[in-house]
């Protein structure tokens, strides 16, 4: 219905028009072609005068209405150490240029006023002025130059890289139709390298090379949190077609090229809890954020930070938005810990794995578990109850020898066993049911000998220690799985006496 009147609106609005065409046009025959013109000359003038009064008072006074939707005004500031001079030289271009803008319309509508046609008037004719040619030259050369000399200062400010010795954080963001990629360096601080023959949409996104330790630790993020006051280092790329990486609240906006990376630095000097309390203060954002729930949360405590694509990417480029918050130096440590590593979660242990059996992290999250899982045994009231798995023990199928890389779990179990030199432990041994029972007694008690005969070459008292086999007696789990067969196929240690 509401469609319907809207076009017969439209219609009668054209027919209203075309009488007034003919209406004028008859008035017109009747007063005469010359005094029809005059009118109509007159007329125009006097409305383009109109129109230019109008025209200026209303970008004037939309600008004042809206400054504060529009960043760098009212609660828009800029949350970023930069951001200030990029909008400081904004303000300076829009000083000249709102001069401009202002006295050439008036100039154009004036003039089209005061040299309206007239009975007898003839216009003047100069082919050539020194002083006007003067005068658009060199003023607009001298703007031009102030303009260009403060964008140079601002740029040289703004885009120098980093120093390797200082501090900062190193993020990067890869955009692709329609999304990005986040990766954080892990603990160490360090982004891994990357290829793009690598990419695998499967499990490999981002195309890391996984032999490169440094890709060990790091992790991929759905969102970009960041600590308050610490310098960021950016990198960017994309996977497909141009992107921007473009951070509005912090004047941050960079191109994302396939091939071509690029950077971008920024200090954050305003948390997403302080920036909301910003715009707490201004009656536009006191407003329910849903207007049909007028009980609801209000506009301003939904606010958050965002990063867009500022490049047309696609029909879905509008879908590229990703949350950042800006948060406390603790809230952000206690966030980075909270993250697990992509190449622990995702491709430790699985075909895709191209490093060893034991890596280092590895080596020491379990000398750290083994030391906590002894200690908790020594508290029990009878510490002969609790069994210990030592997990990095590892033999051939069939075979009592240990493997190189067994020797990481035995010397952690060295030196707690010397740092407790008064406690005493046994070792035992335990198979799966596959075989001869007999072959199996006789492998866990193999096996068992061969971790007590490392110990004890390695300096351990031998009256601390000793060994047994239970073969395939005692399972810890079923026989009916290879999961379950491989649980059963284990070393394990307990506590027989302490002399305190």
């Amino acid at each position: 219905m509401i469609g319907f009147l809207i076009v017969a609106i439209t219609i009668l609005i054209g027919i209203i028009l075309v009488q007034i065409g003919k209406v004028t046009d008859l008035a017109g025959r009747i007063r005469g072609e010359e005094e029809s013109e005059r009118r109509s000359n007159n007329a125009q003038a006097i409305w383009l005068l109109v129109f230019m009064v109008v025209f200026l008072v209303f970008c004037v006074v939309s600008a004042i209405y809206y400054k504060n939707e529009m960043l760098g005004y009212g609660p828009h500031i800029s949350a970023s150490e930069h951001g200030g001079r990029i909008d400081n030289l904004f303000n300076v271009t829009l000083f000249f240029t709102g001069i401009v803008f202002i006295v050439t319309h008036i100039a154009l509508f004036w003039f089209s006023y005061k040299y309206k046609a007239r009975e007898g008037g003839v216009g003047k004719f100069f082919a050539h002025s020194n002083m006007l040619e003067g005068i658009w030259t060199i003023v607009p050369a001298i703007v031009m130059v102030i303009l260009v000399t403060q964008g140079l200062v601002v740029w040289n400010d703004v885009m120098p890289d980093v120093d390797p010795d200082e501090e900062y954080i190193e993020v990067e963001a890869t955009g692709y139709q329609f999304a990005w990629d986040i990766r954080y360096p892990g603990p160490d601080g360090k982004l891994g390298t990357r290829h793009f023959q690598l990419i695998n949409l499967a499990n490999n996104p981002l195309g890391q090379d996984w032999t490169d330790e440094k890709n060990i630790d790091d992790f991929h993020a759905t969102e970009i949190v960041l600590p308050v006051n610490k310098k960021v280092r950016v990198r960017i790329t994309a996977k497909d077609v141009l992107h921007n990486f473009y951070l509005p609240h912090f004047r941050v906006k960079m191109d994302a090229i396939p091939g071509l990376p690029t950077y971008f630095i920024f200090t954050p000097t305003t948390t997403t809890e302080e920036y909301r309390e910003r715009l707490s203060e201004y009656p536009e954002w006191q407003v329910p954020a849903d207007p049909d729930d007028a009980g609801g949360p209000q506009r301003w405590e939904l606010f958050d930070y965002e990063l867009a694509c500022a490049e047309l990417c696609g029909k879905g480029h509008w879908s590229m938005k990703r949350i950042v918050k800006i948060v406390s130096e603790e809230e952000y440590n206690e966030w980075m810990l909270s993250q697990p590593s992509y190449y622990k979660t995702n491709i430790r242990g699985t075909a895709d794995d191209p490093l060893g059996r034991l890596l280092d992290y590895e080596i020491e999250e379990r000398a750290d578990e083994l030391t906590t899982d002894f200690e908790s045994a020594l508290i029990l009231d009878d510490p002969s109850e609790a069994s210990i798995i030592l997990k990095n023990l590892f033999f051939d199928s069939g075979s009592a020898e240990l493997e190189e890389d067994s020797q990481y779990e035995l010397n952690s179990l060295l030196e707690i066993l010397t740092d407790y030199n008064d406690v005493s432990v046994e070792i035992s041994g335990h198979t799966d049911n596959t075989g001869d029972a007999n072959a199996n007694q006789l492998l866990s008690e193999a096996r068992a000998d061969a971790v007590l005969q490392y110990l004890t070459g390695q300096g351990l008292d031998a009256s601390r220690i000793q060994a047994v086999g239970f073969g395939q007696n005692r399972p810890a789990d079923t026989n009916d799985t290879p999961e379950g067969r491989q649980n059963n196929r284990r070393i394990e240690m307990r506590i027989i006496s302490q002399n305190f």
